[in-house]
This record gives structure tokens, C-alpha cells and sequence, in this order.
């Protein structure tokens, strides 16, 4: 009887991919207790001393940089603690209206200033309220950081810049005079405006509604950025993601013609004129140089 040849191996089937484990978002470090007081928010009045020490010792820790309302986490991605927003919701509702003096001025407020700058040089007229936290090393001109913000170290509050409630602004930056950090509590889970590393925020540019500028980026004097303002690339044409400096970039204020049923007008935008080098330190000389080509400086 003649053998019958072997049948030729058959692949294994494909195996399905070891499922990746969900990014987890790491816990508040703020206490539990504030949950329980936020589903009962309506009913509380500053007449609850236990619920007032306790949302006191929750911001107190946002105060002293021990939590924060928001971070980028290792995918690069904007992580909200909500706990740490309602905690400072909570206190607008829990604490009373206090009067205070500082030399002439008087103030009428729910919330006091900070009274923690160690390390921080901070000239006369800047303004910190309790509940933001300024790193050590962080200059601030006559200015005002709200609070729930991040102000971390290097980082220079230039004359009349405003610093919004839980923006959070990264190390080396300059908020140079005038500059608008629009600020965010409700809702709690809005993302709030960030600021990454070695940005440059110049003269009198506002940057609002949850918009990003990513490390390193230059915003040229004026540029308005929203959560949903377009971005463009003047040398490729391309539109890059809405709302978002890109990070080693030159951006400034522009318009792009729109056409509606009354005519055709131009729409602010923000336009990238030039990528710098990553990493790299700013030369405000070269920087100025790029900029005036394009009638701006910074």
C-alpha cells in the first residue's frame, strides 16, 4: 500500500492580543468626605463648622501644592481632579464673608490670600489667593493668580497678568505684561487652561476656555487662543488640532477668510509661523526678528 504523503502544517490560528490594561487616573489624594458633601451641597450654609474645617483642610492642601486640580499625565493627556474643583466650590458655599486689611487696603471676601510664598519672589501688588499654589522660585510681578491655579517654579507673573482659577502654568514660563489666563470651576469636569514648560506667553495675549500651549511654544503679543480657535500652519497650509499652541512653535493672531450669506469676512485663527528647536532655550532677539517679519513682537 502506498503511504500517503503528509498533509502540509496548517498555521495556528492568531492569537488575540493581551488586552491593555485602562489608563487609570490616579486618586485624588483630597479626602472622600468631599464627595459626601457635594450631594448634599444645597443644604449646606457656614453654619456647618464640621463640613467648613473639613473642605478648609481639603483646599488648604491645593493651597500648599500637596494636590492640584489638574495635570498632563504620562500620555500627555490633561487629567481633571474633580474633588479638588468641588473642594473649592464647596468653600464659596461654606465659608462667610470675612473683612481683611492689608497696609490701606481693605477687603471684603470668602476667600483670603495666601500665606504661603516661600521661595517665591513676590513684588508689591501681586496678589495670591488662598487656595493657589506659587513653587518656590516663581516670580510675580503686580499681578493676580487666582485660585485653585498652579504656578510652578521659574516661572515669571509679569506686570498686570492674571493668572485664572485653576489654570495651571508649568515651569519656565513667561506671562509677560497684561496676559490673560482664563480661568475655570464649572463644571467640574472642565479642563482648565495649560500652560506647559519654557512656554512664552507674550504682551497682552489671552489664552481662555481650556485651551493648551504646549511646551516651548511662543504666543506672539496679542494672540487671543480659545478652546476651539482654528490653527494653522502658513508653510504647509495644514490645520493642526483646535485650540493648541503646538509645543516648539512661533504662533500668532491671524485671520482666515469665511463666506457667509452676507459676504466674505475674516475669522480669527491662530497661525504657526515657524517650528524652533526642541529643548532649546529662547532667544528673545531671534524671537523678536521671526515676529516683526510679521509686524508683531513679543
Amino acid at each position: 500500500m502506498n503511504a500517503t504523503p503528509d498533509a502540509p502544517a496548517q498555521p495556528a490560528p492568531p492569537q488575540p492580543a493581551p488586552a491593555q490594561p485602562a489608563p487609570t487616573v490616579p486618586a485624588a489624594p483630597l479626602p472622600a468626605v468631599i464627595e459626601e458633601l457635594w450631594d448634599r451641597r444645597a443644604e449646606l450654609t457656614p453654619a456647618d463648622s464640621v463640613a467648613a474645617a473639613q473642605v478648609v483642610g481639603a483646599v488648604d492642601m491645593i493651597d500648599s501644592g500637596q494636590a492640584r486640580v489638574a495635570w498632563i499625565d504620562a500620555a500627555g493627556d490633561i487629567v481633571v481632579d474633580e474633588r479638588a474643583k468641588r473642594a473649592i466650590l464647596l468653600a464659596f458655599r461654606l465659608l462667610p464673608m470675612v473683612k481683611s486689611q492689608v497696609g490701606d487696603f481693605r477687603y471684603h471676601d470668602r476667600v483670603p490670600l495666601t500665606a504661603r510664598l516661600d521661595g517665591v519672589r513676590a513684588v508689591a501688588g501681586s496678589i495670591v489667593r488662598w487656595g493657589a499654589y506659587v513653587a518656590p522660585g516663581a516670580v510675580l510681578m503686580p499681578s493676580f493668580v487666582n485660585i485653585g491655579a498652579y504656578v510652578d517654579s521659574g516661572t515669571m507673573v509679569d506686570t498686570w497678568a492674571t493668572v485664572g482659577s485653576c489654570a495651571q502654568i508649568g515651569k519656565n514660563v513667561h506671562l509677560a505684561g497684561g496676559v490673560g489666563i482664563g480661568g475655570v470651576l464649572e463644571p467640574a469636569s472642565a479642563v482648565p487652561v495649560v500652560v506647559e514648560d519654557d512656554a512664552f506667553i507674550s504682551s497682552r495675549c489671552m489664552v481662555v476656555e481650556g485651551a493648551r500651549v504646549r511646551a516651548g511654544a511662543v504666543l506672539g503679543a496679542g494672540t487671543i487662543l480659545t478652546k476651539t480657535t482654528h490653527v494653522i500652519d502658513v508653510q504647509t497650509g495644514e490645520e493642526l488640532p483646535r485650540g493648541e499652541a503646538p509645543a516648539w512653535s512661533v504662533c500668532v493672531g491671524g485671520t482666515r477668510t469665511r463666506k457667509f450669506a452676507g459676504g466674505d469676512f475674516g475669522m480669527p485663527c491662530v497661525l504657526v509661523l515657524r517650528r524652533l528647536e526642541e529643548g532649546g532655550g529662547h532667544d528673545k532677539a531671534a524671537l523678536n526678528a521671526i515676529l516683526r517679519d510679521h509686524g508683531v513682537s513679543t
